[in-house]
C-alpha cells in the first residue's frame, strides 16, 4: 500500500505497519480516549457461550480423570457429575450455547474473599500462602457440609 511500510527496530525485528511514521498497530492518544470500553450484548453472550463450553469440557475431563477430586473442585453433586461425564460433544455444544452462565462463584462471603485477596493487608508471600490455605479449608468444609 502506498505510504505504508513495515518498520523495524534497532535489532531489525519487525515492529508493525506504519502510516507516515506512526505505528498503526497501536492507537494514538486520541483514539485511546474515544474507544468504547463497554462490550455489546452480542459480545457478552458470545463470551458466556465460550466460558460455558470451556467449563463443560473442563468439568467432563476432570470427572473422567479423577471423580472425587472433580466433585470437590467443581462443587457438584454425584448426580450432576454422572450427567456431565456422559454428555456427548453435541450435547455439550447445545448446553453451552445458552445465554446463562453455567458456572458460579463459590466464595459468596466476605471471609473467603478477604482471605483470598488479603484485602487491606500488606504482608509477605508466606502470609499469602497461609491465607489461601485457610480459604481452601473454609471452602472444603462448606463442600463437605453440602454433600
Amino acid at each position: 500500500m502506498p505510504g505504508r511500510e513495515i518498520s523495524t527496530g534497532k535489532t531489525g525485528q519487525k515492529k508493525g505497519l506504519t502510516d507516515r511514521g506512526r505505528c498503526i498497530d497501536q492507537p494514538n492518544e486520541t483514539e485511546r480516549n474515544t474507544q468504547e470500553p463497554d462490550m455489546t450484548t452480542d459480545q457478552i453472550l458470545s463470551e458466556i457461550r465460550e466460558a460455558n463450553l470451556s467449563y463443560l469440557m473442563l468439568a467432563q475431563n476432570l470427572i473422567r480423570a479423577d471423580r472425587e477430586q472433580a466433585l470437590f473442585r467443581l462443587g457438584v453433586s454425584e448426580d450432576t457429575a454422572d450427567i456431565l461425564a456422559t454428555l456427548s460433544p453435541a450435547q455439550i455444544m447445545k448446553v453451552a450455547s445458552g445465554s446463562t452462565l453455567l458456572c458460579q462463584f463459590r466464595m459468596n462471603d466476605d471471609i473467603v474473599w478477604n482471605l483470598l485477596t488479603n484485602h487491606g493487608k500488606v504482608g509477605s508471600a508466606a502470609n499469602d500462602g497461609v491465607s489461601r490455605l485457610h480459604a481452601s479449608i473454609v471452602m472444603a468444609g462448606r463442600h463437605q457440609e453440602a454433600a
